[in-house]
């Protein structure tokens, strides 16, 4: 059930959800680039999504802060610099942060799977308009990092520079 295991991911990450769970279709969610209304406190959150949509918590990008300096034990070096998205699709968890890393200087996307056997990051994609770097294992999921019209799900390697990186259907 979408509501209890989008629930469990946020406590778990320390990031407080603003209203209840929500859902949409998938393809309209990716195409957002901006925060996501979610349905107000005083209704239920959702059930189970439909094959096509998705179950989504929409947070500020403030509340994923601690989540960063607690996982990457440098506090401050990753900002947040986009809203996060937090959701489940066909069953399973996955958190998406943009974030600007003071360290080196540059934007960073990192995209997080939950599992039973814990999280794991299944995307790194640091990027600047001159380059941008990737580390990426989605293969199998269904999703892919969109870097300039391409649309990349496995590997690690270094393309062109952009000034923005999404995560989409692949």
């Amino acid at each position: 059930m979408a509501k209890n295991t989008l629930r469990n991911l946020l406590i778990g990450a320390g990031v407080a959800a603003a209203g209840a769970i929500g859902t949409k279709k998938a393809v309209d969610y990716f195409k957002n680039r901006g925060k996501e209304e979610a349905p107000p406190e005083s209704e239920p959150d959702a059930e189970a999504p439909a094959e096509d949509e998705v179950a989504f918590a929409s947070v500020e990008e403030s509340s994923v802060q601690g989540f960063l300096d607690s996982s990457f034990g440098d506090a401050g070096r990753y900002v947040p610099n986009r809203p996060p998205k937090i959701f489940e699709y066909q069953g399973e968890q996955y958190m998406v942060i943009w974030a600007y890393d003071n360290k080196q200087q540059k934007n960073q996307m990192m995209a997080f799977k939950y599992t039973d056997g814990g999280r794991k990051m299944v995307a790194s994609v640091g990027y600047t308009n001159d380059k941008t770097d990737y580390n990426l294992s989605l293969d199998p999921t269904p999703f892919a990092v969109e870097v300039n019209g391409d649309k990349l799900q496995s590997g690690q390697s270094t393309t062109a520079g952009t000034s923005d990186v999404d995560f989409v259907l692949a």
